[in-house]
């Protein structure tokens, strides 16, 4: 071989394997089967109520999943009312928002039962959060509520998710406010969900999104009207009523895991050029699983350590369901208060009460909302009108109402039918004549001091502590 061809030879030789090596770079960082896919698991739960026992659980859960993949932690709304630990702290609401804290929650959206606490209470609760608050339909501008963001884009490693968030408003008819108590909420402006989720259509390309999610607090009908006339999301985690629901609608998935913090869903996607695809779902029965976020755990048991709560305030002969409570709410409210007679909204009664001693714990659970207690006059005249033209239903205890082809007659607690012109004093919680103002007139009303909840723990302390309501139903 002559010397000329030898440095050729030698030359395209070395040209071979340059790009050989190069080539070889190249394959190492090339995409191989499944590589392009990014994946994220979705951790949800809904309406858990004051409920903290179960955080420490949670945060076990979600740190061990983290280890593998990608996680999102989301709160479906209504994370107050339903646990005295909670709603009666000195700092109302504070032990909620701390446990989410240290729980890693990352997003949650505003749900109704939010502002029962009023927007000063709120206030603070939300700015200790260190979570991300989202509501879209509401506008804080008129009071010292901070605006929550209508949306917010949250990035894990390379994954990008935009979060709507939506609260309901049908609290009061005639008004767009969510269910809570309409004082609290008066410095507040809320749009219904359908005003405004049609501006942002194209959050998920604006935003250049890999995941876009609806986070509502709607309840389960309303999110499939939401996937049926707005499918734009990838799908919708939402709350409020307290369902199980995993299923798609219009091709998008909805999911909602109960309430009081039972179970934990957990859904597994992957996401690939700009689709998403649920691969699978998981309900966890937070009451069976058994391993806990020590730490945390330690932390929950001592906000649980509240003795007042634990009080002896009277005796339950037997079980009490949520219509014998109504007869035993009314009563006491109406003996206690010394009024003709009482009402209460069936969805003001919000768990039962054990046979056996009731302790203070029980009746706050029972009754959560803060509710103030007010003794109103009204006529028959005006009694009649009021049910007849709203529809109420309510547990009634002093008077019976019963329908008649010509409308409602109510009778006396002898038996007698009452006339028209004839007056009533009614003992009820404030909330009452909030939603049904224009029945109640404020001007001559006698507001009470106590809670309606204080007003049935005096009741037991001071005028009978035997509880004794088996099958009794005045649900009107």
């Amino acid at each position: 071989m002559s010397q000329s061809n030898f440095f050729l030879r030698s030359f395209f030789i070395f040209c071979f394997l340059l790009v050989l090596s190069v080539s070889c770079k190249e394959d190492d960082s090339a995409p191989v089967p499944g590589d392009g896919e990014k994946k994220l698991t979705i951790f949800l739960f809904n309406d858990p109520h004051g409920q903290l026992d179960n955080f420490a659980k949670i945060k076990h859960i979600v740190d061990a999943e983290k280890e593998k993949t990608n996680v999102l932690l989301v709160c479906g709304g209504d994370i107050f009312s339903g646990n005295p630990i909670v709603d009666q702290y000195n700092k109302k609401g504070y032990p909620m928002v701390d446990v989410m804290n240290r729980a890693g929650v990352d997003i949650a959206v505003l749900g109704n039962h939010e502002f029962d606490y009023g927007v000063p209470i709120l206030s603070n609760r939300y700015a200790e959060a260190e979570f991300d608050w989202v509501c879209a339909n509401v506008n804080t501008s008129g009071s010292e509520l901070p605006q929550p963001d209508p949306y917010k884009t949250l990035t894990i490693d390379d994954l990008k998710i935009t979060v709507l968030g939506l609260v309901e408003t049908n609290g009061k008819e005639g008004e767009v406010i969510p269910s809570t108590h309409p004082w609290r909420v008066m410095d507040l402006e809320f749009q219904p969900y359908t005003d405004v989720t049609g501006q942002y259509q194209n959050l998920k390309t604006s935003e250049n999104a890999d995941v876009y999610m609806a986070l509502t607090h709607l309840g389960e009908y309303t999110d499939k009207e939401l996937a049926n006339d707005f499918p734009y999301f990838d799908l919708i985690v939402g709350g409020h009523s307290h369902t199980f629901v995993n299923e798609k609608v219009n091709g998008i998935p909805i999911f909602q895991v109960g309430s009081y913090l039972s179970h934990l869903g957990k859904i597994e996607l992957t996401v690939k050029d700009g689709e998403v695809e649920v691969i699978e779902t998981d309900l966890i029965d937070l009451n069976e699983y058994t391993e806990v976020d020590e730490e945390l755990k330690g932390i929950i048991d001592a906000y649980n350590d509240a003795p007042e709560f634990e009080e002896v305030v009277g005796y339950a002969t037997s079980y009490l369901n949520t219509t014998e409570l109504g007869c035993f709410y009314t009563t006491a409210l109406k003996e206690y208060m010394g009024v003709d007679a009482s009402f209460q909204n069936g969805g003001g009664i919000r768990a039962g009460i054990d046979e056996g001693d009731i302790t203070a714990m029980e009746i706050y659970r029972m009754d959560p909302f803060n509710n103030g207690s007010v003794v109103f006059t009204m006529t028959v005249a005006e009694i009649k009108e009021f049910f007849e033209n709203t529809g109420a239903h309510m547990h009634i205890s002093g008077i019976t109402l019963e329908n008649s082809g010509s409308g409602i007659i109510i009778y006396n607690e002898s038996g007698d039918e009452m006339n028209d012109s004839e007056t009533v004093t009614i003992g009820i919680n404030d909330y009452i004549p909030a939603v049904h103002d224009s029945y109640f007139n404020y001007s001559g009303a006698d507001i009470k001091e106590l809670t309606t909840a204080e007003t049935i723990i005096q009741y037991l302390k001071t005028v009978n502590s035997t509880v004794d309501y088996e099958g009794c139903d005045r649900y009107f």
